[in-house]
């Protein structure tokens, strides 16, 4: 999943080249992601290809983990990649891979490419006045990246959630930008059971929830360059890297599933323990 940090190299190497070129045409190769809210064409509404071409790109903005292109004519798109969604911007005569869900043919002759192996992310295709319908748009707390706040609102924030803290930093009503694998790192820096969480533990993680996609930024920027359709994640201290040693101690990194998660974590640098009422 691309998370906050990923999202912000995308962002920043596509919008010299995408904003104030134009949609010429647009190919949905395969069905499931592509949510048409202005209308079916079955259902008397618009065509979702003709309607988008022509349509000059006017901004392109990123809130959490989502993607916001501005289009002529008070359209947009949102995309939201979740799981495996990624974007490619390539040349039109590259190759199409079977993954490729959407395809965007610019006036420049550049492509840009949608693909989505599993095909859980959707790409929103809406009037500007339709915003509020995008649940996952409008319930987001503070950005990672461009929006810190205080502990105190940290502490206050995080109070009406219950539950295992990962999901509570996953879910983004608390901040967001967060996903899989960035919440793996910030609990292995705050050193949190990730689980559950103490009163006493809480300041580590607020510093962590900012410092560590921080740090990832830094990283992303030196090495993603134009190829920002590839995951770049090597360098993660704990998330994939079931078995492996932990960085910090040599003990074996765990992983564990729950709600349909994989959670990577060091037992011995993470050992947890109850939640404070």
């Amino acid at each position: 999943m691309p998370e906050a940090p990923d999202l912000v190299v995308i962002r920043e190497y596509l919008l010299p080249r995408l904003v104030g070129d134009e949609i010429t045409g647009a190919t949905e190769r395969k069905p499931l992601v592509l949510r048409n809210m202005v209308g079916l064409a079955s259902e008397g509404g618009l065509n979702f290809g003709a309607d988008i071409a022509d349509r000059r790109i006017e901004s392109l903005d990123r809130r959490g983990k989502l993607l916001i292109i501005g289009l002529a004519g008070d359209r947009e798109l949102i995309i939201s990649p979740m799981l495996t969604g990624r974007l490619m911007w390539c040349n039109a005569s590259a190759k199409v891979a079977a993954s490729t869900v959407l395809i965007f043919e610019m006036k420049s002759g550049m492509h840009l490419r949608y693909f989505d192996q599993k095909r859980m992310g959707q790409v929103y295709y809406l009037s500007a006045d339709q915003r509020g319908e995008i649940i996952r748009l409008e319930n987001q707390g503070p950005d990672v990246i461009d929006e810190p706040f205080s502990l105190d609102d940290f502490k206050l924030g995080l109070k009406p959630f219950h539950g295992e803290v990962k999901g509570v930093l996953t879910r983004g009503r608390l901040v967001s930008g967060i996903g899989n694998a960035y919440a793996d790192e910030i609990l292995y820096e705050a050193r949190p059971y990730p689980f559950k969480i103490t009163a006493h533990e809480l300041v580590s993680l607020h510093r962590a929830v900012y410092s560590v996609p921080a740090k990832a930024l830094r990283v992303l920027r030196e090495r993603v360059g134009d190829k920002i359709h590839r995951k770049v994640r090597d360098f993660l201290k704990v998330h994939g890297k079931k078995n492996d040693a932990c960085p910090r101690c040599g003990n074996t990194i765990t992983a564990i599933t729950a709600n349909r998660r994989e959670t990577n974590y060091c037992r011995h640098c993470q050992p947890g323990s109850l939640l404070d009422k």
